[in-house]
């Protein structure tokens, strides 16, 4: 025979032997579906925790080498090569990128604008080796654009030229995309008040449309960013030196093997994760047209 309690008590337990905390409150209160969300996406992001637990364990067991490995100038300076190229594949994104996103986010619905955004997206769909190859007959000594080119002494083969040329061409979606965007979400009567203003198109671009879409500016900056220091096998159809980070990761892994390349490669998780939340960090400060509503 089961005990008698107070009606509040959340030990209580039903004819069935279920606690009433249970049937009460709580149980209401309990979301199904976010819990199984969180735990079908909480599989993608334990693979990836998983990945840098089981790396991190293994080098941080030998910290000599690590530290050895690390500090060498081929390893700093390949460091230094891959995010300088990829932050000059993205000036020259923000310079023709930007007035492309604007065309795209203002024209009208047209056949044209559709066949110009799936152009801008055939970077996106095509294989590594596919996007290096097109990027190396277009900028090779004799190809359409590399033979003018090279006659004015601008050579892309095995050259850092090529290597911000390829990582322009895999990265251009992820910025033109987050732009137009951004560029979307800012009214258009904003632009039209100023012209009645006396301002021009550009000067209205330049004072209103650009400033509320610094936010989106900056986030696709840095997805290009990202996008273009992890490119492999489009740079070296091109470029294969000299060594970015991840050409110099594949070269020490077929001379040095498994441990060398290993150490590389945690070496450049802890420099971009370092840059990455510098950076994400400093988008609080960035306003965006939503928040001055």
């Amino acid at each position: 025979m089961k005990t008698e309690t107070l009606s509040g008590d959340p030990l209580r337990e039903d004819d069935e032997g279920t606690p009433s905390w249970w049937n009460g409150r709580w149980r209401r209160q309990v979301d199904w579906c976010t819990v199984w969300f969180c735990i079908m996406g909480g599989l993608l992001v334990g693979i990836t925790v998983l990945a840098l637990a089981n790396i991190a364990t293994t080098e941080l067991a030998d910290p000599a080498h690590l530290l050895k490995v690390a500090a060498s100038s081929q390893v700093i300076e390949s460091i230094l090569l891959t995010f300088g190229a990829g932050a000059s594949a993205v000036l020259l994104l923000i310079l023709f990128g930007t007035p492309l996103a604007y065309v795209l986010a203002r024209s009208r619905p047209s056949r044209f604008k559709g066949v110009v955004e799936s152009i801008v997206d055939i970077p996106l769909i095509l294989p590594h080796t596919v996007a290096g190859l097109l990027v190396y007959l277009l900028f090779m000594r004799r190809g359409w654009l590399g033979a003018p080119l090279s006659e004015i002494g601008l050579a892309f083969e095995d050259a850092l030229p090529g290597t911000i040329i390829a990582m322009l061409f895999v990265a251009s979606p992820f910025y033109v995309n987050t732009m137009r965007e951004g560029f979307e979400k800012v009214p258009v009567h904003l632009e039209n008040v100023a012209r009645t203003l006396g301002a021009g198109t550009f000067t209205a671009f330049r004072t209103v449309t650009l400033p509320l879409s610094l936010r989106h500016m900056y986030s696709g900056a840095l997805l290009a960013w990202g996008r273009a220091i992890g490119e492999f096998a489009g740079v070296i159809m091109i470029a294969y030196y000299p060594f970015i980070i991840s050409t110099l990761i594949y070269y020490s892994f077929t001379t040095d093997g498994i441990h060398t390349s290993r150490s590389i490669a945690f070496t450049v998780i802890l420099a971009s994760l370092a840059v990455f939340y510098l950076l994400r960090r400093m988008t609080r400060y960035l306003g965006r047209y939503d928040d001055r509503v």
